[in-house]
């Protein structure tokens, strides 16, 4: 269908939930009518009081294609994403072989992803110490930002940066108008001996919230220093916040996420030998985590994210339980949604406010604001419709991902995604696959 209509009681248009037809045609949408709108020999849609919203934005994904395609790749990770709602997402520059950090290496990652992108697919480009002179590159390529680590990231090309590496950068950030993202923890040796690697608390108190806070302090000087936007990922650690709600009251260039397992899960309740719930910085306890989502709720976050960074279950370390030899990430693109609204719920989060955290907030935060992330007219048709009323388990035969080892696992949750549209095409229907390799390539002009 090149041509159809889209009717809901429940669209979300202006940032409430209105009565509403959409009229798309051409992968935009042509007109917004408010109430039911049919028109003779067009395709009418009728999702009754299905939640209609703009598709999800996921800004923070690993899919490690090329080089790394038993870990993931971009057919299944971005088959997970549209089962999942998502119909835009952005590429980190690790975890692929190469890393992406040269055009080259960028320009092998878009070769890679050829006739494999069933979502919308854009990326960033990444900073370490020796390639401060491919940064301008890579910003002419069309990356979406610059992501460096102030740790050791897990892969050895990707060397983590200093303070002076970040200063060498920041005058070209600052002409490009770029983003730099900074994955914020500063390792010292003030942690505790390992006596037990299968032990959560260990692992815990190895990764301690001094090291996000000291890393945001360094964050927050680079960012003050030269005026620049500087984002900081899956913030972990409460005792960061207070400093960037300084910050961010001060200029509009600090921004911040944080990722669902920091909000869904806490320590307590992750039993020992279960190294499937490493991530780096790590979940902490739940009063942390009533901490961060204060913050959500007081609109602190600019933005959520999977922070998707899938391995195979060997590198997981399932069979030994051991921490700190298991690779540290959470595989999660596919459930941001019902996880978040889930949890939401609980804690008072009202869906209006959730929508533009995965929508609109995103897309702001990309410089895409004025084509993806809202319901309007002239925009493309990127299309989410979810049932807040259904409650499933996950389960191993609904994932998409490469592996299905994931924390979300048997998890009973509300908010199943019922049908996505990636530029004007149904791609999911019913829940389940219908049209595929229908992304397109996103460059950032």
């Amino acid at each position: 269908m090149k041509e159809f209509l889209i009717y809901s009681s429940r669209c979300f248009i202006d940032s409430q939930f209105i009565e509403a037809t959409l009229h798309i045609k051409n992968e935009k949408i042509l007109q917004i009518y408010k109430g039911i709108h049919k028109i003779e020999n067009i395709p009418f849609l009728d999702y009754n009081n299905l939640i209609v919203m703009p598709g999800i934005i996921d800004a923070h994904v690993h899919i490690n294609e090329p080089g790394r395609e038993t870990w993931e790749g971009f057919d299944t990770a971005t088959k997970a994403a549209a089962i999942g709602g998502v119909t835009t997402l952005i590429e980190m520059p690790l975890n692929a072989s190469p890393v992406t950090t040269d055009v080259s290496a960028f320009k092998l990652k878009q070769d890679a992803s050829k006739g494999k992108l069933h979502v919308n697919c854009g990326f960033y480009g990444g900073i370490i110490p020796a390639n401060k002179n491919d940064i301008e590159d890579l910003l002419n390529a069309g990356v979406f930002g610059i992501k460096g680590f102030l740790t050791h990231s897990g892969i050895d090309e990707f060397l983590n940066v200093s303070k002076a590496d970040l200063e060498a950068i920041a005058p070209t950030l600052k002409q490009y108008n770029i983003p730099l993202l900074l994955h914020c923890e500063l390792t010292d040796d003030n942690v505790p001996e390992v006596t037990n690697p299968k032990n959560y608390q260990a692992y815990l108190e190895s990764r301690p919230q001094h090291w996000e806070t000291n890393a945001i302090d360094l964050a927050l000087d680079i960012q003050k220093q030269f005026d620049i936007k500087v984002h900081i990922v899956h913030l972990s650690a409460s005792k960061g916040i207070e400093r960037i709600k300084k910050r961010k009251q001060e200029t509009n260039k600090l921004t911040v996420e944080t990722c669902p397992q920091y909000l869904y899960f806490n320590a307590e309740n992750i039993p020992d030998a279960s190294p499937i719930f490493k991530c780096a910085p790590p979940i902490r306890e739940k009063a942390n985590n009533n901490e961060l989502w204060e913050f959500l709720l007081d609109d602190g976050f600019n933005f959520l994210a999977s922070d998707h960074s899938p391995a195979p279950p060997e590198l997981k370390q399932l069979e030994s339980g051991d921490f700190f030899k298991a690779w540290g990430g959470i595989s999660g693109l596919q459930f941001t949604l019902p996880i978040l609204f889930s949890e939401g719920k609980k804690r008072g989060l009202q869906t209006e406010k959730l929508i533009p955290l995965l929508t609109k907030k995103p897309a702001e935060f990309l410089g895409i604001d004025n084509i993806k992330g809202d319901l309007k007219v002239g925009y493309d048709a990127d299309i989410t419709i979810w049932d807040d009323s259904e409650e499933f388990t996950i389960s191993e035969d609904s994932i998409q991902h490469k592996h299905k080892a994931t924390p979300y696992l048997n998890e009973s949750v509300f908010g199943k995604v019922i049908h996505t549209f990636v530029n004007g095409v149904q791609v999911v229907e019913n829940s389940k696959l219908k049209t595929l390799q229908q992304g397109q390539l996103l460059i950032k002009n």
